[in-house]
């Protein structure tokens, strides 16, 4: 008890158990590895150990046995246990090493009460500041040799329901909280000397204890915040909830799930009033692009912060709602291009060696050995409309084969290589033998290709489109196939595309020269994997440390994530006086700033504020009540 401001108050006390807890391991499965090493049968032992501590730890067997058992069976020697401490060392959980000024803090009411033994918990917790005498643990009995064959059976953590017998001797005063992951826990709640257990599930789920529990904490993270106590990030990653649509490649999956993140993967898309239904307290929504994003979206969306694009395109979303809900876009611009360009390329080979069709001819059994209107693509002129990121690549790979390039675009860019820029769409279209379209997704480009830019291309040309589906009016392009002035096509993407796998119908269908493929320009293993890897990463890199570089909504703004300092990260309009409002709020708590960043654009502003010091908790309600505030968040 403890005398403070004159009021009588009684701490509580924190009591964690040690294996799959502190640790990501059991140290008695790790013990027998070590011990093991050179036993031909060391596979089989340490499972059968394994099990046994798995029956002992859900109350199957009595911990007695379970111990007797193991010790048995693991013949492990003194020397050893060095080993044994280095390797846990390394397998502390992530949550107690990001979270030691807790331990620090607490130091006079935090307890370890484990059924393993003190050899090696006392050298691992001393960097978390728990003294030995508040260690309660097994000892382990020696033979002449060094050898283990035993333990004190003189403690009573070394029978069954031992920690019981443990945490009634010590006669903690206050609140008592247990936090651990087995049956030894939480009957210590049920024979009423503790007040709440939690279930600790960072390393393993067990269902016993998670049905026994007064809270399931994934990580020290969620328990620090159900306490209210002090923690390395404001906001636990697993009560930030992900939605990915469209059956996104699973490594973005595992990437966001592995930083411990709450992510759940839907492999299809959601119409509006599906996604309105379930955008409710998400804060991450991956998508891909059949999925909309609309205003209606957004303004039901209570906890969105980021919508990420697992595709090129963002036409698909609402990118001004975002920016004035404080929602920063990301897309995937570059993930994908080598996987488009190198379709680009083999649809105009095999247009121009009428390879379709020879193939279809022998599907049907017939044998037609014809070179009549087979050509090399070498010395051909290939026309690329759009010099972007694709455009560029499909410019250097086609001059490698051979062939004259000529781009046109709207905005000035450096030539690669020997390509030459044409100043009008109409006398590209003219000059060349294959026009390639690779447009962005802004609706200004709707039938850019329509009967009057077929009609000037050359008799015999070849047309790829594998940018977007109105780009092309498709009627047209059909009519001019089927009159022979366009010699072949090939179309990726289509003004109406299903939501799903299924039936679809175009005019297209039936033309003996024309390749069709369904939207897979950029559907490689390579590609998904690529745009799951980089994607991940700017969300990551929002919700971490509030960096928004490459946002195609957002001011961008690239930051390290901080170490030792609290970060304010608050979007609001771009409107003057703004700023000086909220250092006029940080000065009012006395925070000291050691770093500050702003960007704008017309419409918004986005400042980071580190400060070095503990603040009081009402200058998050200050600063969000600052006027023309859209979001605002903490992190430690």
């Amino acid at each position: 008890m403890r005398l403070n401001h004159q009021f009588l108050y009684v701490s509580t006390s924190y009591v964690f158990d040690f294996d799959s807890t502190i640790t990501r391991v059991e140290a008695l499965d790790i013990l027998a590895e070590i011990a093991l090493a050179d036993n031909p049968e060391r596979e089989q032992i340490v499972a059968q150990i394994q099990e046994i501590t798995n029956l002992g730890i859900d109350g199957e067997i009595s911990f007695t046995e379970s111990l007797e058992r193991r010790i048995k069976l693991l013949r492990a020697h003194r020397s050893q246990l060095e080993q044994l401490i280095k390797e846990l060392n390394e397998k502390i959980s992530d949550s107690f090493m990001r979270n030691q000024q807790f331990f620090e803090t607490y130091k006079d009411q935090i307890y370890v009460v484990s059924c393993g033994f003190k050899e090696f918990i006392v050298p691992i917790v001393k960097r978390f500041h728990i003294e030995p005498d508040r260690v309660f643990a097994n000892t382990f009995v020696y033979d002449d040799d060094g050898y283990i064959i035993g333990f004190d059976t003189e403690n009573v953590l070394s029978s069954h329901n031992g920690k019981i017998s443990c945490l009634k001797n010590m006669n903690l005063s206050g609140e008592v909280q247990v936090i651990g992951d087995g049956y030894s826990d939480y009957v210590m709640r049920e024979a009423g000397i503790a007040d709440r257990f939690f279930a600790y599930t960072e390393n393993v789920k067990r269902e016993k204890a998670m049905r026994n529990a007064d809270y399931i904490t994934e990580n020290l993270d969620e328990f620090l915040f159900i306490n209210d106590l002090p923690r390395n990030v404001s906001y636990p990653k697993n009560r930030i909830k992900m939605l990915l649509l469209e059956n996104i490649h699973h490594d973005a999956l595992t990437r966001l799930e592995t930083d411990g993140y709450s992510v759940e993967l839907v492999s299809t898309s959601l119409n509006e009033q599906e996604l309105i239904e379930r955008i409710k307290g998400v804060h991450v929504l991956g998508i891909r692009s059949k999925t909309k994003v609309t205003k209606s979206v957004v303004e039901a969306a209570d906890k969105l912060l980021v919508v990420a694009a697992f595709c090129i395109g963002t036409t698909q979303i609402d990118l001004d709602a975002c920016k004035r809900n404080g929602v920063v876009v990301f897309n995937a611009p570059f993930s994908n291009t080598r996987s488009v360009v190198e379709l680009a390329l083999g649809q105009i080979i095999m247009l121009m060696r009428s390879v379709f069709e020879r193939s279809s001819e022998m599907h049907a059994g017939n044998w037609n050995k014809t070179a009549s209107g087979s050509k090399e693509v070498r010395g051909k002129t290939l026309g690329i409309i759009g010099y972007g990121n694709i455009g560029k690549q499909l410019s250097i790979l086609a001059e490698a084969m051979g062939m004259r390039v000529f781009y046109y675009d709207l905005h000035d860019s450096l030539a690669l290589g020997n390509a030459q820029k044409v100043d009008q769409l109409d006398e590209l279209l003219k000059l060349s033998d294959v026009v390639s379209l690779h447009v962005d997704d802004n609706p200004q480009n709707k039938h850019l290709i329509g009967d009057r830019e077929l009609a000037l291309m050359k008799s015999g040309a070849y047309l790829i489109n594998l940018s977007r589906g109105f780009v092309v009016d498709i009627e047209a392009l059909a009519n001019r196939l089927r009159s022979g002035h366009i010699a072949g096509a090939a179309v990726d993407v289509f003004p109406l595309e299903p939501k799903a796998n299924g039936t679809f119908s175009t005019p297209l269908q039936g033309l003996d020269n024309v390749i069709l493929t369904p939207h897979v320009g950029g559907s490689t293993i390579e590609a998904q994997r690529d745009i799951a890897d980089f994607v991940p990463k700017k969300i990551l890199g929002y919700i971490n440390s509030g960096s928004t570089e490459d946002s195609v909504n957002f001011p961008n703004i690239r930051l390290p994530q901080q170490k030792n300092r609290h970060r304010f990260l608050h979007i609001h309009k771009n409107v003057p006086g703004v700023m000086a409002e909220i250092n006029k709020v940080l000065a009012s708590y006395q925070l000291n700033l050691v770093g500050q960043y702003l960007s704008t654009d017309p419409e918004v502003g986005y400042v980071i504020s580190d400060v070095d010091s503990a603040y009081n908790p009402e200058v998050v309600s200050a600063l969000r009540a600052v006027p023309n505030t859209l979001k605002f968040r903490v992190l430690y």
